[in-house]
């Protein structure tokens, strides 16, 4: 269990030193393309000159990375040129609105998706498994702005129960919250739901569960005692890695109702070539799908004694 873990930190590491050095290159090698965009297209050289040996690009390429790479650590991550502010002012607050709506939506999706695929897999080839696969299916196959579109329709126009926005303008409101996490749920709880069906299916055709019921097992005692912690472990390290998703690619979802959220920080930052703040949104980015692997392999360690024993 230590070297898998070993294994994987080792892997973490080596993944956000190369991806460090690649934002680098991309981003920060055309020291005068950076100085034009921070200064503006009608700087003169001499303005350009003056910013570029203040800010320490006038020394050596390598001395250059490693400092740059440790104001990234220190949370250090320079000034936004559209919102002219440091970016810290700005990132935190986006990822908390966007830790608010995806954490809410992730409970909801491992709630719904986890109950309906465990019992659809506990039943298959029954009506109520043919309704829950059919229901999965259909809801994930439509796109995001789609089923934003449709709960709008209904919700916001026709019931006129939940505002259209999500701006959060006045403070936090729940009303909302409701919709963006209505269509991340719809969206992807039934992914979930057939992974976990899949999972539960295979699990109840093992040996030890057929052992359990000539044994006189009741049901309810094999689906909770027997097959449930083995078929919960693939669900588990998806669902964790859903994190990424729900950090950087709920774009769509946080555009369409206009929610401050880190995805569509990420969105302005790329559109208006903000270099640091694109700097500072691939990195946490990057973070964050670091750590919620390391935490899917963790969990994976936990749940299968075999991994453990190994």
């Amino acid at each position: 269990m230590t070297a898998f873990l070993s294994r994987r930190l080792f892997i973490a590491m080596a993944t956000i030193l190369t991806v460090s050095i690649l934002l680098f290159v991309t981003l920060e090698l055309d020291a005068e393309a950076i100085a034009t965009r921070v200064l503006g297209p009608y700087s003169s050289d001499e303005q350009r000159a003056i910013w570029l040996e203040r800010n320490g690009y006038n020394e050596p390429l390598l001395l250059r990375y490693f400092d740059w790479l440790f104001g990234l650590f220190r949370g250090d991550f320079g000034q936004s040129f559209i919102y002219r502010r440091p970016v810290n002012e700005i990132l935190w607050d986006r990822l908390g609105n966007t830790a608010i709506l995806g954490g809410t939506a992730l409970l909801m999706i491992a709630i719904l998706g986890l109950f309906l695929g465990l019992l659809a897999g506990a039943n298959e080839g029954r009506l109520l498994d043919r309704i829950i696969s059919l229901t999965s299916v259909l809801t994930t196959s439509v796109p995001e702005f789609a089923t934003a579109v449709f709960v709008s329709a209904i919700f916001v126009f026709s019931l006129g129960w939940l505002p259209g926005t999500s701006g959060m303008a006045t403070g936090f409101d729940i009303k909302q919250l409701i919709l963006p996490v209505m269509v991340l749920v719809i969206y992807d709880f039934g992914y979930i739901a057939r992974l976990t069906r899949a999972s539960m299916a295979e699990v109840m055709r093992e040996n030890y569960i057929r052992t359990a019921r000539l044994k006189g097992v009741s049901r309810r005692g094999i689906i909770f005692r027997h097959a449930m912690r083995n078929a919960l472990i693939a669900p588990y390290t998806v669902l964790v890695l859903q994190i990424n998703w729900l950090l950087s690619g709920v774009i769509v979802v946080e555009f369409f109702f206009a929610y401050k959220g880190f995805g569509v920080l990420l969105l302005e930052a790329t559109l208006n070539q903000d270099i640091f703040l694109i700097q500072a949104c691939a990195f946490v980015a990057v973070l964050a799908a670091v750590l919620s692997q390391l935490v899917s392999d963790l969990g994976y360690v936990l749940l299968n004694p075999r991994i453990r024993v190994s």
